[in-house]
């Protein structure tokens, strides 16, 4: 979390005006828009068939991964480029747009040479800016929808650079994917979503369709559908899903996969939400609502001000003792006992950690800063 906050204070806005959106694209766009489609293209009896029982299910775009980078080697990396011919295959058979990760100029040539319909840009990828930079000059002059995904890691300034170089390569049919971050914490999820770092993206760049992928975020097939839910509840413009026909047998992360039908279930139970109504009761209670959550961080900041002014005083009583700033004892009894406050208040104690650790930090720079002055 601080890592991230560093980040982003580091970021500036962007203005992309003439990014597009999804309606624009070209693509068959429903609410939500949905690419699906098996994490790698295996076989071509695989890709039809997996194409057939998406495109029955109403699905217009499908994802399917050609090359595939992997942490280590000797691992399935995709069949490559002799994937394409399937692909193309599924799209003349089934009416179908494809979907394709590209990491190299190599990639973009045999995509478009193909008639592939999006690019994406993968999290591996998009840490690296000159990776990003190659790719970028690979679509100069092209008119193709292109995705990119987050970092592997929480940096908010890296992800938002990828953008920049994509956009000034000319691309305006431009998207983000989330798909969570890797965390040195133990979490549930295999990338926590860290959902403050995609919204403080779509803060940013407003305009910019932003799609989640529960599938890489979660990394396992029965928490698809809540982080699904989550993300459309943030008003999400659409999401990107592994499907595969037999998902217990895919050659690569065949616990994150479902089968189309398993997929039309999931994308039945989620619920749309409006991004506001005309109702004049509802924006009247609101506003009322909003001005008591006003008073309420009034009275928090106040309360943080005054544990600053109190952090300051144990600082020069500590300098005039010649103790050190931090004690771990302490900082143990801190993060033990606010979490089991926050508890018996109904509060979730590990949103309450996470603040007291900034809040921690904070207080640490001040007594620092306060050891190390000439007063």
């Amino acid at each position: 979390m601080l890592e991230f906050v560093i980040h982003l204070k580091k970021s500036k806005m962007l203005e992309l005006p003439d990014i597009q959106s999804i309606k624009n694209w070209g693509i068959e766009v429903k609410n939500p828009f949905v690419i699906a489609g098996p994490c790698s293209a295996e076989t071509r009896e695989q890709v039809l068939e997996t194409t057939a029982q998406l495109a029955q299910k109403g699905i217009h775009t499908i994802r399917a991964g050609v090359w595939k980078p992997r942490t280590r080697p000797n691992n399935f990396e995709g069949v490559g480029e002799k994937a394409m011919p399937w692909l193309v295959e599924a799209k003349e058979r089934y009416g179908v747009k494809f979907a394709v990760e590209v990491a190299n100029p190599k990639h973009v040539e045999v995509c478009l040479k193909n008639g592939i319909d999006v690019l994406w840009i993968g999290a591996r990828s998009t840490v690296n800016p000159f990776t990003v930079q190659e790719i970028a000059d690979a679509l100069t002059g092209v008119d193709i929808p292109v995705l990119i995904k987050n970092p592997i890691n929480p940096d908010l300034a890296l992800w938002m650079g990828a953008i920049e170089r994509v956009y000034n390569a000319g691309i305006r049919k431009l998207g983000a994917i989330h798909r969570g971050f890797s965390s040195f914490q133990n979490t549930t999820y295999r990338n926590a979503p860290m959902w403050q770092i995609a919204i403080e993206l779509k803060t940013k760049l407003p305009q910019l369709p932003l799609i989640c992928d529960p599938s890489h975020m979660g990394g396992k097939r029965e928490l698809i559908q809540p982080l699904a839910q989550m993300s459309l509840d943030l008003n999400y413009d659409g999401l990107i899903i592994e499907s595969h026909i037999t998902p217990d047998l895919a050659w690569s992360d065949a616990s994150q996969q479902v089968t189309p039908d398993r997929l039309a279930e999931i994308l039945s139970a989620l619920k749309t939400r409006q991004i506001t109504v005309d109702n004049v009761e509802y924006q009247s209670q609101l506003e009322i609502i909003r001005e008591q959550i006003d008073e309420a961080d009034r009275e928090i900041l106040e309360a943080i001000s005054r544990r600053m002014r109190l952090v300051e005083k144990i600082g020069y009583y500590k300098k005039a003792n010649n103790v050190a700033a931090l004690q771990m004892d302490r900082w143990h009894e801190i993060f033990s006992s606010r979490p089991e406050w926050a508890r018996a208040l109904q509060i979730n104690p590990n949103f309450i950690e996470e603040l007291y650790r900034l809040i921690h930090d904070e207080s640490i720079k001040k007594q620092t800063d306060i050891l190390d002055s000439d007063i």
